[in-house]
């Protein structure tokens, strides 16, 4: 997000500074681009074997950003949702991707103001694809509480933890997946929504996670957008080792583990309401264990294929979010001390993001 350094609303000045950024970008590893609204800039990483390639790459682009945005004034930050902006005072890119969406989507559409993270994940044979999906559901609860970071949507305290959660998923073929079990059915999926004129090709599949046709991978979508650096990092880690785990269940010929669709979509809200104080439906006959307890448990599972993908320290910065607490947690806490000023809350968002991995909670 791009913000006034005095005010801590945000300023739609992307377009003044993204002509420079793509070019500087080109032959980058990392890539600089525009989204949706104008007050918005996207970094990416390149394709790397490990988190810390991917991290590096981000870490690249934000501090090739902040050679524009500090000399024109701009501050960054980054998290699910904005403490304080009105949508109806922001600008949408202009481009032709963008106005289809706001006009058919009209109110929802203008209503999102939300930042999120994506983690690509590459995977050998696509016919994993859908088996993994279908597993790895069940912990996008874990991956959304560990980087909730939207408790505040436009001055109002939500009382969720994750917000962008439930508004994102207002979005035609937005929210959690269909249950897919094939290739096969997914392109029959894709032919349906094409034919129909819902969809013009896959990208424009929103699902919390999704396959990546183009790329090859298994897309995360679920998680706010990350506050520091190095939480960004330790979701990542998570959901590598988690696609890997399962990758290697199919390998070994051992079935993975399902829940019903009806306890998906309740661990969904539990964890965009209550954040890693939700507690969650872990197995088909209903056994329910609080989240943070669940995912210490993973860690020690998912522990042996950390070293083999070299991201031991990435994932272990999982286990210092539980015990110091998600974004959303640390925005409330700023709240507080500030008696109420959600203006407070935006500086704190900005330390927080400017301070990087030393000043972040998974250091």
């Amino acid at each position: 997000m791009l913000a006034d350094p005095a005010t801590g609303d945000l300023v739609g000045r992307a377009p003044e500074l993204l002509t420079l950024l793509e070019q500087q970008s080109a032959h980058e590893r990392h890539t600089v681009t525009g989204e949706l609204l104008t007050n918005t800039i996207e970094v990416t990483s390149g394709v790397g074997p490990t988190v810390a390639d991917a991290v590096d790459d981000i870490a690249q682009a934000i501090a090739a950003v902040r050679r524009s945005t500090d000399p024109a004034g701009i501050e960054l930050l980054s998290a699910g949702s904005h403490p304080f902006a009105q949508w109806y005072d922001q600008r949408v890119t202009d481009k032709n991707r963008y106005r289809k969406l706001i006009e058919r989507t009209q109110w929802w559409g203008r209503n999102m103001m939300i930042w999120g993270i994506h983690v690509h994940i590459g995977v050998d044979d696509r016919d994993k694809v859908l088996p993994i999906i279908g597993a790895l559901s069940s912990f996008l609860p874990h991956l959304q509480a560990l980087s909730a970071s939207s408790p505040y949507w436009a001055g109002e305290r939500t009382g969720y933890a994750s917000n962008r959660a439930l508004v994102f998923q207002q979005l035609p073929t937005a929210g959690l997946p269909w249950s897919i079990e094939s290739w096969a059915q997914f392109e029959t999926y894709v032919d349906d929504m094409t034919r129909t004129g819902v969809l013009e090709d896959p990208s424009e599949i929103r699902w919390d996670i999704r396959p990546a046709p183009k790329w090859g991978t298994i897309e995360v979508r679920a998680c706010d957008g990350m506050s520091t650096l190095a939480e960004l990092a330790s979701v990542a880690a998570l959901t590598q080792t988690l696609v890997e785990f399962f990758s290697r269940e199919i390998d070994e010929g051992r079935p993975l583990p399902t829940l019903q669709p009806w306890f998906h979509r309740e661990n969904k809200w539990r964890a965009a309401r209550y954040g890693l104080d939700a507690r969650v439906i872990v197995d088909r006959a209903g056994s329910q264990v609080p989240v943070s307890a669940h995912v210490e448990a993973l860690l020690e599972d998912l522990s042996p294929i950390a070293e083999d993908l070299r991201c031991t320290r990435e994932l272990a910065g999982v286990r210092r979010i539980l015990e110091r607490g998600a974004s959303y947690s640390r925005q409330l806490e700023a709240a507080d001390a500030a008696d109420g000023d959600l203006r407070e809350v935006v500086h704190h968002l900005i330390r927080e993001f400017r301070a990087g991995p030393a000043g972040s909670v998974a250091d």
